[in-house]
């Protein structure tokens, strides 16, 4: 949990906006909700390295240098991130650390960085997308510093059968989300297949969170989502107990979106020891994914249900209990709590099917009763 800059500030990063956004995380709440990490993500060096190939931060942008930054960020409870890339260049076309990476791990580790965004830009044709990763990782276990590797090949080279394995804590599994319905809807139903590769240590990310954007910044597309879709972005990324990284501005996010994304139900689903995927319930009914029933174990022997309505038009989302493992015949029923409202639902057995409008959600924290 954390906040990067790229969605909204793309290259348009700079230490005074990074020291609000830290006062923010404080001032606002969201650090004591659990976003611990500052992220600033590409354009953040010199176009090239000095005589001695080390990255240099952009003077300009950054005149006290990054342990400057980090140190202020950790003395206000928080981890500092930042960012480069396994090709010889980063997407945006500053140094990469392809051939530099014991050079670069060490040199993040003595400004004090505790998690690396690792992207996959420029890389040459005969290297070895697998080791690049693999080689990093290795540099950052060594460099002195326990630093989170977040790998991002945007879904390419089928990071999900290896990364575990090479050492990463979290990777990219789709290409970039953009502030628009669509976006999020197509990089989360994509990786409904893969979420099994999802367990403590390492976790699949379907990118970053445009919560709060509205059609402002830098991965901004027609006027962003409404509140709704809004709520069914975050509320998904919950339920697929993927990390959750705030990308718009929370130095002027709006009650609505604020409220959503301290939601204490909401982070706790995302956050539940267990990490266990959601199960697709009806996946095997439905032809297409306009429509998605989700339930989630939680380690308090509860659940969740979530109902998801991705058409332009309402809908009956559906699950049978018989497909959860509480058929009618075991006795049992479920005592439904709806998660946003707070209201009880009471009992119920064989199905719930609530209709839903379109581009909406609901999540219910469901509690196994006996008859």
């Amino acid at each position: 949990m954390g906040w990067n800059s790229w969605n909204t500030f793309g290259p348009n990063i700079h230490e005074e906006l990074i020291l609000e956004i830290a006062d923010a995380m404080v001032e606002e709440g969201y650090r004591d909700a659990g976003y611990s990490y500052i992220v600033i993500d590409d354009c953040w060096s010199l176009r090239e390295r000095n005589a001695e190939g080390y990255l240099v931060p952009d003077p300009e942008k950054f005149p006290r240098g990054m342990k400057f930054l980090a140190d202020y960020i950790h003395e206000r409870g928080m981890k500092f991130g930042i960012y480069s890339a396994a090709g010889v260049k980063t997407c945006a076309g500053y140094p990469g650390s392809y051939g530099h990476e014991y050079q670069d791990a060490k040199t993040f580790a003595s400004w004090g960085v505790d998690f690396l965004k690792y992207d996959l830009c420029h890389f040459p044709g005969k290297g070895v997308c697998r080791n690049a990763y693999l080689t990093m990782s290795m540099a950052l276990r060594s460099s002195g510093r326990e630093i989170l590797l977040s790998g991002c090949t945007v879904g390419e080279h089928e990071p999900a059968t290896w990364m575990r394995s090479i050492g990463a804590h979290m990777y990219r599994s789709t290409g970039d989300i953009a502030d628009k319905y669509e976006s999020f809807r197509n990089n989360g139903v994509s990786q409904i297949d893969r979420l099994y590769s999802s367990a403590p240590g390492c976790f699949n990310d379907p990118d970053m969170l445009i919560v709060g954007m509205y059609g402002n910044g830098n991965v901004s597309q027609l006027g962003g989502c409404t509140d709704e879709e809004y709520k069914m972005h975050f509320a998904l990324w919950c339920m697929m107990g993927v990390p959750l990284m705030m990308g718009g501005d929370i130095r002027k996010m709006n009650d609505f979106c604020k409220k959503l994304m301290l939601n204490k139900e909401l982070i706790a689903i995302n956050q539940d020891p267990e990490a266990r995927p959601p199960y697709y319930e009806n996946k095997a009914r439905y032809a297409s994914t306009a429509r998605m029933g989700l339930m989630k174990l939680l380690s308090n022997q509860e659940m969740v249900l979530g109902y998801f309505n991705f058409a332009d038009t309402p809908l009956d989302v559906l699950i049978y209990f018989d497909d959860i493992g509480v058929p009618f015949y075991s006795g049992y029923g479920l005592e439904l709590t709806d998660i946003f409202t707070g209201e009880e639902l009471g009992v119920k057995y064989d199905f719930f099917t609530p209709r839903l409008e379109g581009h909406t959600c609901q999540l219910y924290r469901a509690k196994m009763v006996r008859r």
